[in-house]
């Protein structure tokens, strides 16, 4: 800088500059002329031994006076050992509402449905918007988080836990982007706050010897067409339930009898291919039957996939005393003490990922046509067809 000259453009000088291009001023301060002529101010500065381009304005909105005591100031901070951008983002600080917007935002590509997006919002809305949801986010101290958990910690520990989460995940935003330098939601809370034990709780299943009978009830009751046939084709599959509410047409293949998942549908973010059993074909046939103009293979009244809410509250109706989820964990049961079909198999048959990653990279098949062989079976066993022990031959 010091083989430089200081303060090189003139008044005159930089509202006549045209050519695209650097003009240097002094103290690491240059006009940047760009292909369409407009004018901006940047600095060129050492920043904790980094080299950073700091943008000081646009022209003429700044003036090179105004460049120049920007340019002054800048140096000098960062000669001191100080961060101008960080300084600079100070002016525009967001709060802690408006910094977990942006977090949202900038996460909602990623997730795999709207319902989290709107868990991150209404979470954030009720516990901690209104302790600290106004103050800037570089103000938001651990006493704030305290405040906010304390109620809930040991009265909703799975709530408490997941807003502590996001709270920390916003704190972590913020300081990638300089905000702040700690996260008030970090290991110390975790320090502070009571233990809390966590029991797994398991989705409520039936026993596999009740679930012909649900699915009897389930067919001669007055639910819904879609209702009635999307619950009993996740049955038949052994899907989740909302891979089967959102399964379209267009992922089906009636010829081949397969129903392939796109990977961003898939809880393992992989493709998965469903083997159709015959029951399952009649299923759809009558689906199509009903709502042939839909993308949807199973739409609500209005034209949309089915609810969340659909089949828990179906089987509530019932008095079938499971959640949907469940009926993966009647499949599993049914699978492991009715057949002898192999572990992969079974675990395949779920979308489970078998083996370690290791093993996967060698082992690649799906397992499809002995999965295919399975499902049938489940279907007729459904339908009251097979009750025994089948032959170890069939796998």
């Amino acid at each position: 800088m010091s083989r430089r000259p200081n303060n090189a453009l003139s008044a005159t000088r930089v509202p006549t500059a045209k050519k695209p291009g650097r003009y240097a001023d002094g103290n690491g301060l240059y006009l940047l002329i760009d292909q369409r002529g407009n004018k901006r101010w940047i600095q060129r500065l050492t920043i904790r031994g980094s080299r950073t381009d700091l943008g000081l304005g646009s022209y003429p909105l700044v003036s090179l006076v105004e460049a120049r005591e920007r340019a002054f100031a800048t140096l000098k901070l960062a000669l001191e050992g100080g961060d101008p951008r960080a300084e600079k983002r100070r002016e525009v600080m967001p709060t802690f509402a408006e910094a977990a917007q942006k977090v949202i935002e900038f996460n909602r590509p990623t997730w795999r449905n709207i319902k989290h997006a709107r868990q991150w919002e209404s979470t954030l809305k009720t516990y901690a918007f209104p302790y600290f949801g106004n103050t800037p986010v570089d103000q938001v101290s651990g006493a704030d988080v305290m405040k906010a958990l304390t109620p809930i910690w040991t009265i909703k520990p799975e709530t408490a836990r997941r807003v502590r989460q996001r709270i920390s995940a916003v704190m972590k935003w913020a300081i990638a982007n300089e905000y702040r330098y700690d996260n008030p939601a970090g290991e110390a809370i975790e320090a502070a706050l009571p233990k809390v034990l966590r029991v797994k709780a398991h989705m409520r299943s039936l026993h596999y010897s009740l679930v012909p009978d649900a699915l009897r009830t389930l067919r001669n009751s007055k639910a819904s067409l879609a209702s009635k046939l999307s619950l009993e084709y996740q049955i038949l599959t052994a899907t989740r339930p909302g891979e089967t509410r959102h399964a379209r047409w267009s992922e089906i293949n009636m010829e081949t009898r397969t129903w392939t998942i796109p990977s961003e549908r898939m809880k393992a973010e992989r493709e998965h291919r469903v083997p159709l059993s015959a029951r399952a074909i009649e299923v759809l046939i009558e689906a199509q039957a009903s709502a042939s103009d839909s993308v949807w293979v199973f739409p609500s009244k209005s034209g949309k996939p089915l609810s969340d809410m659909t089949h828990l509250n179906l089987l509530k109706r019932l008095k079938i005393d499971c959640v949907p989820h469940g009926f993966r964990s009647s499949f599993r049961d049914w699978a492991a003490e009715c057949t002898d079909a192999p572990w992969a198999v079974m675990e395949a048959a779920l979308s489970h990922v078998v083996g370690n990653s290791t093993e996967a990279a060698y082992f690649r098949s799906d397992l499809f046509e002995r999965r295919r062989e399975l499902m049938e079976q489940w279907a007729e066993y459904l339908a009251g067809l097979v009750t025994a022990r089948l032959a170890s031959s069939v796998f």
